[in-house]
């Protein structure tokens, strides 16, 4: 059980697990997990790959929400007692990982064992996301926003390069395809990224680091070190 690289899962121990029933699963790029008004059937654990939870208007266009990496418990709503998804929720890097069950989960959840306090403390960790993602948007530029969503990526991911269009870009960062391609030039010209078309890879993690706003090394902290915070829950 020691071999697993998602976050929570390594946490449990092999009970937990056997109990959980988990199953592997493999996700192609643009794997839709879930979509507003389906019902949540499934928890999701990656291993490896990176998945977005966008927001989706009357007009059909969308914005990020969140994001997932190995850190990851998606649909962990459904152990708060969501029935139907009010979030897209889609692969953006191909990877693999584990699925369970809801009913299963929710069964675990109840124990108020580790499994609660290990999903509770991811639902912290997504708050914490969100909301300073939403604060990021509304207060940075877009070259610091840019470089921050990049960071986030490659760590979520473990990958420095991404199969990605400014047209997605513009979607997931809330801004039109123009201001992308004019800010991933600016990047470039800084030796920071380089890009074809569909694909971005990044030349300077430090250099990403220093254009990037506060917000990225929050958001990480958060979620690397979500199952060792204090918290006023208690086992």
């Amino acid at each position: 059980m020691s071999g697993f690289k998602n976050t929570l899962l390594k946490a449990l121990d092999g009970d937990i697990i056997a109990r959980l029933r988990l199953q592997p699963v493999k996700f192609e790029q643009k794997h839709e997990i879930e979509y507003p008004g389906n019902p949540i059937d499934r928890l999701y654990f990656l291993e490896e790959g990176m998945a977005s939870m966008t927001t989706t208007f009357k007009d059909g266009s969308q914005v990020e929400v969140g994001m997932f990496g190995y850190e990851s418990v998606i649909g962990v709503s459904a152990l708060m007692g969501t029935k139907q998804s009010l979030n897209r929720v889609y692969t953006q890097i191909a990877g693999h990982g584990y699925s369970c069950q809801v009913e299963d989960a929710r069964r675990e959840f109840r124990l108020g064992g580790c499994f609660q306090f290990l999903a509770l403390r991811y639902v912290q960790a997504q708050l914490v996301q969100a909301m300073q993602s939403a604060g990021c948007n509304a207060k940075h530029n877009f070259e610091q926003r840019l470089a921050r969503w990049l960071l986030i990526c490659a760590d979520r991911a473990h990958s420095d390069t991404f199969k990605i269009s400014h047209e997605f870009l513009a979607d997931m960062l809330g801004g039109r395809r123009p201001t992308i391609s004019t800010t991933a030039a600016i990047l470039k010209r800084k030796g920071l990224i380089e890009y074809t078309r569909g694909e971005i890879r990044i030349l300077d993690v430090p250099g990403l680091m220093k254009t990037s706003c506060e917000c990225y090394l929050i958001i990480k902290d958060y979620l690397d070190n979500y199952t060792e915070f204090d918290t006023s829950i208690t086992e």
